[in-house]
Formats: C-alpha cells, sequence, structure tokens
C-alpha cells in the first residue's frame, strides 16, 4: 500500500533475519512479539517500515533485529549481550509497563531510548483486583464446587452454608506499590466502604506523610493487595516472615509480578492456613512450567488467573495508542514515557 511519499510493506515471515528492501523511509520498525497484542493497530504516522513476528526466541533477536532502529517488544528481553550487537538502534518501544526484560542501564550508556506504556490499563487491573477479592471473600469457588458435588440439592433449606462469606465494606485494604494502578485500587476499595492503608518501603527508616509502616499493614490489612514494579528491592517481598505477620483471616492478591512474592513460601502458607486466601494473575516464570507449585495448587481459596487482568479490550486499545504515539514522539524528538533508573 502506498501513504503518501512513502510506503508501509510487510515482507513474508519465511526467513529467520529480516532483509530489508529499498524503500522511500526513515525508520525501520520491527514488532518481535506482536501475538501479544489481540487488536488492530495502526500505522506511525511518519515514514517507516513496518515487519512484525508472532514470536521472537531470544536466539533470534540480533538477527531480527540487525537493520532495526525501532524495536517493539512485550515480553521479549533485550540485555546488554544482544543490545551491544545492534548498532542500529535508538528506541524500544516497549508494549507493556514493565520493563524488568530491558536492560534500562545499558540503554541509558548507548543512548537508546526506552519507553514504556502507562496507566492504560488502570480500570482492567482494579476491576481484576476486585473480582478476585470479592470471589474469595464470599468463597465463590467453595461454592461452585459444593453445588457440582449435589450438596445443595442434599441440604434441608433453600440455601447451604457450607463455608464462611465475609463482606469487604469495613474491612481494610493494604495497598503496596502506591502509582496509577495502586491509586485505581485505592478509589474503587474507597467506593466500596473499605479502610485503605498505602504501605511505606520494607524497612525505610522514614515514614512519608499518608504512608503506613510496611510491617503495620501486613498485620492490620484483612486483603493486601500488591502493586509494585519487580527489582532487587522487591523481589520476594512477600516470603513466609512476611505471611506470617498477616492475619490468618486475610488474602494476598497479587496482579504485579510473580517475583515480588516467594512462590513455595506461599503454597506452604496457604495449604497449613497461614493465611486465608490469595489470587494471583502473574507468576515468577511465565508461561510456567507445568510443575509450578502454583499452578499445581487445587485449593478453592486459591485462584491463578494467566496474567489478563491487562488485558481487556479497551484496555488494549488505549495500550495500541499508546505505542504508536510514544514512536511517534520519539521521531519529533520530543520522547515520552521514557524510562530511567529508580
Amino acid at each position: 500500500a502506498v501513504s503518501q511519499s512513502w510506503r508501509i510493506m510487510t515482507i513474508p515471515l519465511l526467513a529467520d533475519a529480516p532483509i530489508f528492501q529499498e524503500v522511500t523511509m526513515q525508520y525501520n520498525i520491527v514488532f518481535l512479539d506482536r501475538s501479544t497484542l489481540k487488536i488492530d493497530l495502526k500505522r506511525p504516522a511518519f515514514p517507516h517500515y513496518w515487519q512484525e513476528f508472532d514470536q521472537t526466541g531470544e536466539d533470534e533477536v540480533v538477527a531480527r533485529l540487525q537493520n532495526a532502529h525501532i524495536a517493539i517488544t512485550n515480553k521479549v528481553p533485550l540485555r546488554k549481550d544482544t543490545l551491544s550487537r545492534l548498532p542500529n538502534l535508538q528506541m524500544i518501544a516497549v508494549a507493556a509497563t514493565g520493563t524488568d526484560h530491558i536492560d534500562i542501564g545499558f540503554c541509558q550508556e548507548r543512548g537508546i531510548v526506552v519507553a514504556n506504556i502507562r496507566n492504560y490499563a488502570c480500570d482492567a487491573v482494579s476491576e481484576h483486583v476486585f473480582m478476585l477479592i470479592l470471589a474469595l471473600r464470599r468463597n465463590l469457588l467453595a461454592y461452585q464446587e459444593d453445588i457440582r458435588a449435589g450438596l445443595w440439592s442434599k441440604s434441608d433449606q433453600f440455601c447451604l452454608f457450607s463455608h464462611p462469606i465475609h463482606d469487604i465494606h469495613g474491612s481494610t485494604l493494604g495497598i503496596i506499590g502506591y502509582g496509577a494502578l495502586g491509586r485505581a485500587v485505592e478509589k474503587l476499595a474507597l467506593s466500596f466502604g473499605m479502610k485503605v492503608l498505602l504501605a511505606e518501603h520494607k524497612n525505610s527508616a522514614q515514614i512519608r506523610p499518608g504512608r503506613v509502616p510496611f510491617e503495620t499493614v501486613l498485620r492490620e490489612s484483612d486483603i493486601l493487595s500488591l502493586h509494585c514494579p519487580l527489582t532487587s528491592d522487591t523481589r520476594k517481598l512477600i516470603s513466609m516472615p512476611e505471611l506470617k505477620l498477616m492475619k490468618r483471616s486475610s488474602l494476598l492478591i497479587n496482579t504485579a509480578r510473580g517475583g515480588v512474592v516467594d512462590e513455595e513460601a506461599l503454597a506452604q502458607a496457604l495449604q497449613e492456613g497461614v493465611i486465608a486466601g490469595a489470587g494471583f494473575d502473574v507468576l515468577s516464570m511465565e508461561p510456567p512450567a507445568q510443575d509450578n507449585v502454583l499452578v499445581k495448587l487445587n485449593l478453592p481459596n486459591f485462584i491463578l488467573t494467566p496474567h489478563i487482568a491487562w488485558a481487556s479490550e479497551e484496555a488494549m486499545r488505549n495500550l495500541g495508542d499508546q505505542l504508536i504515539e510514544n514512536m511517534e514522539a520519539f521521531v519529533r524528538g520530543e520522547p515520552k514515557n521514557v524510562v530511567g533508573l529508580t
């Protein structure tokens, strides 16, 4: 197809390494894992050549990005050893918020701009959080199992009282990570009539206004919801010592990153009744191995969803639009949503 003075072309994905043909263009753009977005994408409003692959293995990245000026990745890792072999690369457009799979330090050294997606799924993720909370507080899975087992049909009255049910109104929600997603969850919590505690960083010597010491949040929360990034400081932020600080009646919700929680410790805590339940949308390795301890865990007080909290159609459209806007801003010389070291 011809658009103004340039052509946007797609080469059939028959070879491992792309061969860019002579076209009137400024930027070669390669999307490494296009199948992670189930939406149509508009194209950038600047001269470009666009190539996309459904998936890309780590051993294929260098060949596919050899001539790329802009790389788009959702989850394909781009580490120093790979980036150092890509002299033409000027920008990495991350089709997600998390950037723990990108070597940000090396990109800064090389002048490679890394831009991520922000605030696109606040409604989607916060609604997913409350879906998990409500299902667990009201023992939805356990009641479904009882119905399938015929217990309601055998009941001596009109209803079946086989599991405790708790309201969330009046309960306490602890939030770890108070960015856009944490704020969106807080907004919904307040609308449900919940008390909200915002956790200070773990082991912090000072408590900021409006924050509560980390351990106090663990002790006092009926529900703990995680919304922090995965960093060296947050890896296994919640392990057995933290789980034992929580109420035995409490719930742990994780829609952040799987590595923030020690999965072995959580499985043990659920089996031993250290906490009452958990709802997870993320795991430390994705896709997980079938022998992952949480994948194997078959308990009515544990809900695992396959990293889909962000994936409403509305949120995906927001993501796609922002992805293109980030590239257009970079080409204009006004990069936005640039990720730096924190």
